[in-house]
């Protein structure tokens, strides 16, 4: 799933502006890939991150990564579909489940970390994904990812 990007397709506040999650929660900064299936995301660790102990992300900062890798994706669906010119209103999801989760180390303070999603299908508001997480090519996470879509 690996692919060598030089620039990201949007950043910071064009990223934040895409996601349900509001400050202290945003967990990702970037998107440097984007089609049909798949998409990378960015995050800078920071020392501030609510998710940082002891000079790493945590577990449950890499899981909520994760996730909102997934919501990322789905608001630059949004974002790409909408010609109006009106504010976007990023959908919510909820991870339903977490399968094969593996953390093979936890990222430290100042590395950016890259996700990359793979959709592997969609049925009504669910989708399931797979998710690996790296730092320069050396493995973070993995897990597969049951993504709930609330309903308006």
């Amino acid at each position: 799933m690996t692919q060598a990007i030089e620039t990201p397709i949007i950043e910071g506040e064009e990223v934040y502006a895409l996601l349900p999650q509001k400050a202290p929660m945003e967990m990702v900064d970037k998107l440097w890939f984007h089609d049909d299936t798949y998409s990378i995301s960015g995050l800078l660790i920071k020392e501030e991150n609510i998710f940082c102990k002891n000079g790493f992300l945590s577990e449950p900062g890499l899981i909520e990564n994760i996730a909102q890798t997934a919501g990322l994706r789905l608001g630059y669906n949004v974002y790409q579909q909408q010609k109006n010119g009106e504010a976007i209103k990023p959908p919510l999801g909820y991870i339903g489940a977490i399968k094969n989760l593996v953390i093979h180390q936890l990222p430290p303070i100042g590395a950016e970390l890259k996700t990359e999603i793979l959709i592997q299908a969609v049925v009504f508001d669910v989708t399931l994904i797979s998710a690996k997480s790296s730092i320069n090519g050396q493995p973070m996470a993995s897990c597969e990812m049951k993504i709930f879509l609330k309903k308006d």
